[in-house]
């Protein structure tokens, strides 16, 4: 499988995710939007040397892993790329901060090792946290949750739009990909004389199948506005697993 496939099927599966029946999954999505909003909002107004209260707060990742039947060495698979640049933030803390802050025996650690990892975990569990939105809620909820906070129209239809034009993009890298390996059998990968002759057709490509798109929307009434279908509202057990999470959050806080 090339990577342009293999990334097609991450993004499906992603879908497929958002799909299941499960019991996460059924929750109102804009429960889950605000959830995943506040969890992130506390997560980073920890202080920088705040590592004891700051690691309680994976108590969120660790009940969504479970209640929705979720994977984590999938996520941290998915994630592979984005977790080492969220953790290189706080990697030069040590070097800029030496001052002893405990020390184990022998073993000393200091004020920028602690908000190093401190620093690290806001990173993880922030990307946790929105990883775990995407996988259980589909991007049309989502975007419908955005709509109920009145976030602007064009906003949220950009978000809509990047999320589905992505397909685009990667199926016409395919067929080029494709095309060029017929081309040139033998040859492992692409050239790089050629990377900007073919960068150049992606886009051109792109495009047209983007403006295709565009009319099939417009002939199907398209105004500037998606309508996500009839919006359900709030049950007890939506407004009961809010206030849950919401409490212990601040609980998690300030205790």
């Amino acid at each position: 499988m090339s990577k342009v496939d293999h990334a097609l099927y991450e993004i499906h599966h992603m879908d497929t995710l958002a799909d299941r029946d499960q019991w996460l999954n059924h929750i109102h999505p804009l429960v889950k939007l605000i959830i995943t909003v506040s969890y992130i909002s506390v997560t980073v107004s920890f202080q920088k040397y705040d590592f004891t209260r700051l690691l309680r707060m994976g108590i969120y990742p660790i009940a969504l892993f479970i209640l929705g039947d979720i994977s984590f060495p999938n996520a941290l698979k998915r994630l592979r790329l984005v977790l080492p640049l969220v953790c290189f933030v706080g990697l030069f803390n040590p070097l800029f901060d030496r001052r002893p802050a405990v020390e184990l025996g022998t073993v000393v650690i200091t004020a920028g090792m602690i908000s190093m990892i401190t620093l690290m975990l806001k990173g993880i569990y922030s990307i946790l946290a929105a990883y775990l939105l995407i996988a259980s809620t589909s991007i049309e909820k989502i975007c419908s949750a955005m709509r109920m906070l009145h976030i602007p129209a064009i906003l949220v239809t950009q978000v809509l739009l990047t999320y589905r034009y992505i397909f685009v993009l990667l199926e016409e890298a395919r067929r080029i990909t494709d095309a060029y390996s017929l081309r040139a059998p033998r040859q492992k990968g692409i050239h790089f004389k050629v990377w900007g002759s073919l960068a150049g057709q992606l886009l051109l490509r792109s495009m047209d199948r983007a403006d295709h798109v565009y009319e099939s929307m417009t002939l199907r009434g398209y105004r500037g506005e998606f309508y996500y279908g009839s919006r359900t509202a709030l049950r007890a057990k939506d407004s009961i697993y809010l206030v849950i999470w919401i409490t212990l959050f601040i609980l998690l806080k300030i205790i």
